[in-house]
């Protein structure tokens, strides 16, 4: 490391936190704008909206918009370099073009490993805060809502159904169990009410009526109530939004497998969360080397240009990984090449933008 490469690293690392804390205090100001009518319908403190809601909304939103942050500040800084002409200097004493990208490299690394590290442990734990007052003042009402028609497949070979389910009294109605194997219905039961019990940690189930198949051979009886045990508890009835977003890396490879020794389906949206906190970490390299090249260009009109191309190219990305992740939940997409596409993409774009680069 030489006085230039701590030179640049600084103008990188002073840039980025100026352009973080600039964009932090506009996306606090809209987000309060937003739900100022809940803060005061719910008669909520200072202290309780800072402490309960935007220590988890602040580290959640700068992880979000991480790599762009730190493209939007590599075009900046660079791009005031070469308008002084400083990168012209470096090149003509001899440096190389590659060497002269050796700190936006270890820059991007530093940065790429703090992100990842964030949304392994740091971001999920914000995410909790925040879920946690959003479900409580601000998505409220909808959690009270009462439940219709929801299947869940509680094991390999177990269905449940619920007609009606209220989550403020734990109970519903016209209940179904079901044991399938293979193609075949091996048993079924039918409740014309179903409650939680919390003491026994089972479920009570009321004028039941219940159906044994054995090949040609049928069974049926009725009882007036019995207790069904089933590895399904009252809170995965609702299903907290975004849930996903507020485990752990290790909470959530736990939850994925849980769910996957179940047999449950449309777990997509958690694998791409657990590779989307990878491949943002690639993305900040990435984009922090097409940043470097495209502004180390000193052109007419200052950064004005190397700032226009900077968003089209970040408002492209957005767009490429919205598209890929939505694929991948909705079209069965294999999540790991979905939140993978667009660093692919760019990753050839930033090789191609570093071949055609003066040197």
């Amino acid at each position: 490391m030489t006085k230039i490469d701590w030179y640049i690293l600084r103008k990188f690392i002073g840039t980025f936190i100026y352009s973080l804390m600039i964009l932090l205090v506009i996306s606090v100001v809209i987000d309060v704008t937003e739900k100022i009518d809940d803060f005061m319908t719910n008669n909520l403190s200072f202290y309780t909206i800072v402490v309960d809601y935007y220590f988890g909304f602040i580290p959640h939103i700068a992880a979000l918009l991480f790599p762009l942050f730190i493209f939007i500040s590599v075009i900046f800084f660079t791009s005031k370099m070469a308008y002084r002409t400083e990168i012209v200097a470096i090149l003509c004493s001899g440096v190389s073009f590659r060497r002269f990208l050796r700190p936006y490299w270890i820059g991007a690394i530093l940065f790429g490993g703090l992100l990842w590290l964030g949304n392994r442990w740091t971001v999920p734990i914000a995410n909790k805060i925040r879920t946690k007052f959003e479900a409580n003042y601000v998505h409220k009402k909808k959690a009270q809502l009462n439940i219709y028609d929801k299947t869940i497949r509680v094991d390999s070979f177990t269905y449940v159904t619920f007609g009606s389910y209220d989550p403020n009294y734990k109970s519903g109605g016209n209940f179904l169990y079901e044991d399938v194997r293979g193609q075949n219905i091996k048993f079924k039961m039918k409740a014309d009410r179903i409650s939680w019990d919390s003491v026994s940690g089972k479920w009570k189930l009321d004028y039941v009526t219940m159906r044994s198949i054995n090949g040609l051979k049928e069974y049926w009886w009725t009882k007036s109530d019995t207790t069904i045990k089933i590895p399904l508890n009252p809170k995965e009835m609702y299903e907290e939004r975004n849930i996903q977003e507020a485990m752990t890396t290790p909470e959530l490879d736990s939850y994925i497998a849980r769910e996957e020794l179940k047999g449950a389906e449309g777990l997509n949206t958690f694998y791409v969360e657990k590779y989307r906190r990878t491949a943002s970490s690639g993305a900040v390299v990435i984009l922090t080397l097409i940043g470097g090249i495209i502004a180390s260009k000193k052109v007419r009109g200052g950064s004005g240009l190397h700032l226009a191309v900077g968003i089209v190219i970040s408002a492209s990305y957005i767009i490429f990984l919205q598209f890929s992740t939505v694929f991948s939940v909705k079209a069965d997409l294999n999540p790991l090449l979905a939140v993978w596409i667009p660093n692919f993409l760019f990753g050839g774009l930033a090789f191609w933008l570093y071949l055609r680069a003066p040197k």
